[in-house]
């Protein structure tokens, strides 16, 4: 009953006041839905890869090793690597499986033929993810000549007809029958975007070369996952196999160590062989600008609710002297807050489902709200019983602790010292407004920085074609490049082993005069044809390109800065390297390319120019100033003439290099938004207060106008206040936000510098902010006519 009597009479002071009402429904709203919307994306985020029933006894077997001076963690291992493990720890794993990493294939299908992402992989794969099954079985993968795909791939394939047992041509090199069909793995999880497994035995069968690897410790490219047993602790069996690699290896200087499936998606850096981050910087970042900003809502209705205390004093001392208990106050007052809180939250309940489309577009992600699970639900009646308890908490206690004798005399000041926990709370609000401006400025100033980074060739007009069938690989080079060429819409054409846009496989096999042999170092080798250099546009510093006109370039090698500054050659023109038992002259150097990540140094690289390597991608340069489109037919038409059974696929390097800031503009965009949103709650709170002060001085105005002072004058004197709080938590963030921002641009290799001006640009923005929310308020009670001020008791 009495509970009842609380929130009608609360439901009554909101009607009284329904400015000061929508305000905080308003405030707090948005600081929900912002909660909201970040609880489902870092729930999102702490779930991936739980999809698998076993996520917490999967683990990904890596290699650690001193190259180049530093302990370097890799996800590419050795072949043998898993014969070792099955042969001297099958007490601790119940399941390994190697897989050739993924890679876009060709697919057939009668007429069909389309382009699809895929691995090789040892038949225990399937039943260690514990992929859904629509069709068939996991273990399809022990024959040859079976293949799993997904249910997207299926309807793409063979529409609604049954796919079991159907043949499919994978890169014009095999022919392989549907054994199964699986339900397409979600986003998050590391295998999202698979859409076809294929039998490991069959690769080393049907792809050139790759059997040669069985016995080769020295070569690492592949990945290999295990699944411990039950009664095996993780930890233990990660030290137990540590050294393996030596009792293979003479004189082996690297080690293993296992990546938990639970880790691969928050903790994916290494250093010094251990694991010291990753996303989960982010994910703890954002989980924490989710508080703030709600946090912001909270102090809004804190400030409007203890600023409006006179209002209320007469109501305390009233029920006070007539009996009423403290704490039959605080349940009033709060009662009151969860009332306004739970407006707010079934408010911001339909702001999150109105939003959320756009949000996943925002954070690339496919988020929905877990309708049917009562946890969820539970949840949200914590959450919003939480926030009512904490924004009302404040003033509950503040309000309900007013002497009635003091409330009843009229001597309840609500001067200077009655206004310091909401000068406080402000300062509180702006503080961290400005932390969260000052960050999204850093943060585009990162990505912007990196954006211009010299890339050491020219993007633009460039496509890259997948070589994905052995008729494209083993297509005549000369012919193809001519015929290319007389279309009359392209300058060059090359071929090599890798994209220009990714990092090349490293060896540590390399040697040259000097080197030291207690040294390992890694460089990557690129398997590059006569006219790469001229086809990408790369920046020649010492010596020459490959030229057709040396026979003997057959087999030189060109480095760039990074590898010269690693060999430690003085003069590298003309000095040998040697790999794979031959000597391979360096003709020249060229500047540095960035072929990984932009954020990350250059990576040490080696072009070698060898026909029988460069057997992945084909790199074309377009003519400046033609038509796109019928540059692309022509291309099309000549690769289809050389590559009839696939699917001519390719790829713009200027787009593919830009997709190298995906996560970084994810994250400032986050950041913007949360920032443009925890300003507005802030200057919600900013209105409200103005309002306050400006109808608690009105006498003061009027008797001030009245003796001759200026709209201006009293205007300024109105905003003093607020501007000086305002710079008061500018001068607070600005070393918090220096620190906090000078550790996360740690994580690069490659950074800006935190430029001074933007704290000084931060806060007079934020001062110009404050003054549009005060102004009107203060403009109003300037510009009244002072006669009617005074008038009022």
């Amino acid at each position: 009953m009495m509970i009842r009597t609380y929130f009608r009479t609360a439901w009554r002071h909101l009607l009284t006041g329904k400015i000061h009402a929508s305000i905080n429904v308003a405030g707090l709203a948005i600081g929900m839905t912002v909660a909201l919307l970040i609880g489902l994306w870092v729930s999102e985020e702490l779930s991936f890869d739980h999809y698998h029933r076993n996520y917490r006894r999967l683990a990904q077997v890596m290699d650690v090793e001193n190259i180049n001076g530093t302990r370097n963690t890799s996800d590419a291992i050795a072949i043998p690597l898993a014969e070792a493990l099955r042969s001297h720890y099958a007490d601790a794993f119940a399941r390994t499986a190697l897989v050739y990493p993924n890679f876009i294939h060709s697919l057939a299908a009668g007429d069909k033929k389309i382009s699809a992402s895929g691995v090789w992989a040892q038949p225990d794969l399937p039943d260690m993810l514990t992929l859904k099954m629509i069709a068939g079985r996991r273990n399809a993968l022990k024959d040859l000549s079976s293949v799993l795909i997904t249910r997207s791939l299926s309807l793409a394939l063979f529409g609604r007809s049954d796919p079991m047992n159907q043949s499919i041509r994978v890169d014009n090199l095999t022919s392989m029958n549907v054994a199964g069909v699986f339900e397409d793995l979600p986003q998050n999880t590391r295998f999202y975007g698979t859409q076809l497994i294929l039998p490991w035995d069959r690769a080393m069968a049907v792809l050139p070369g790759l059997s040669d690897f069985q016995r080769d410790w020295g070569t690492r490219y592949w990945w290999l996952f295990v699944e411990i047993k039950d009664h095996i602790d993780m930890d233990t069996i990660g030290n137990r196999i540590k050294d393996l690699v030596g009792s293979y290896v003479q004189q082996s200087r690297e080690s293993l160590l296992l990546h938990p499936m639970s880790k691969w998606h928050l903790y994916s850096e290494f250093r010094n062989g251990k694991i010291t981050g990753g996303r989960i910087r982010v994910v703890r970042l954002f989980g924490l600008i989710g508080v703030f900003v709600l946090l912001l809502a909270c102090i809004n209705f804190m400030n409007l609710s203890t600023a409006r205390s006179a209002r209320r004093s007469k109501e305390v001392g009233i029920r006070k002297a007539i009996g009423s208990l403290r704490r039959q106050l605080i349940g009033q007052f709060l009662s009151e807050s969860l009332l306004v809180t739970g407006l707010a939250g079934i408010l911001a309940f339909g702001m999150t489902l109105i939003f959320l489309p756009s949000f996943n577009r925002l954070t690339d992600r496919q988020i929905s709200i877990p309708f049917w699970q009562p946890s969820f639900w539970m949840l949200i009646l914590g959450f919003t019983i939480v926030t009512g308890l904490v924004a009302g908490s404040y003033p509950a206690f503040y309000l309900s602790g007013f002497r009635p004798v003091q409330v009843l005399r009229g001597s309840i000041t609500v001067g200077h010292h009655a206004s310091l926990p909401r000068k406080s709370l402000m300062v509180i609000q702006f503080t961290a407004s400005i932390i969260l401006l000052i960050g999204t400025l850093i943060v585009y100033r990162q990505i912007q920085y990196a954006r211009d980074r010299p890339v050491g060739y020219t993007r633009e007009g460039l496509i890259t074609v997948n070589m994905n069938s052995m008729d494209i690989i083993n297509a005549p080079y000369n012919a193809l490049r001519n015929e290319l060429i007389r279309t009359g819409f392209i300058m060059d054409m090359a071929k090599s082993s890798g994209r220009t846009t990714d990092a090349s496989g490293t060896r540590s096999d390399l040697n040259w005069t000097g080197k030291d042999p207690n040294v390992v170092t890694q460089l990557g080798i690129i398997g590059v044809t006569h006219d790469f250099g001229n086809t990408i546009g790369w920046t020649l510093l010492q010596g020459r390109d490959f030229t057709r006109n040396f026979p003997t370039d057959s087999g030189a090698v060109i480095l760039n800065e990074a590898a010269v500054k690693i060999t430690g050659l003085r003069h590298p023109v003309g000095e040998p390297i040697f790999f794979d038992g031959q000597r391979h002259l360096i003709t020249g150097v060229v500047r540095d390319m960035v072929m990984a990540s932009p954020y990350a140094a250059v990576q040490p690289a080696v072009f070698y120019l060898a026909y029988d390597w460069a057997r992945s991608a084909m790199t074309i340069r377009i003519r400046p100033g033609i038509s796109l489109r019928k540059a692309l037919s022509a291309i099309g038409s000549v690769c289809n003439k050389y590559n009839p059974g696939a699917v001519f696929d390719y790829q713009f390097t200027s787009e593919e290099y830009a997709s190298k800031f995906s996560d970084e503009e994810r994250v400032g965009r986050l950041a913007l938004l949360s920032t443009v949103l925890a300003i507005f709650i802030s200057c919600l709170g900013l209105f409200g207060l103005a309002g306050f002060v400006a109808e608690q001085r009105r006498k003061e105005i009027g008797v001030r106008k009245v003796l001759g002072a200026s709209a201006p004058h009293l205007c300024r004197l109105l905003t003093q206040e607020f501007i000086v709080l305002t710079l008061l938590s500018a001068v607070i963030a600005t070393p918090i936000a220096w620190y906090l921002l000078h550790r996360w641009l740690q994580q690069y290799e490659y950074r800006t510098a935190i430029a001074w001006w933007i704290f000084p640009a931060t806060t007079m923005g934020t001062v110009i902010i404050t003054l549009l929310s005060v102004s009107y308020q203060f403009v109003r009670t300037a510009s009244a006519n002072p006669v009617d001020s005074l008038r009022e008791s």
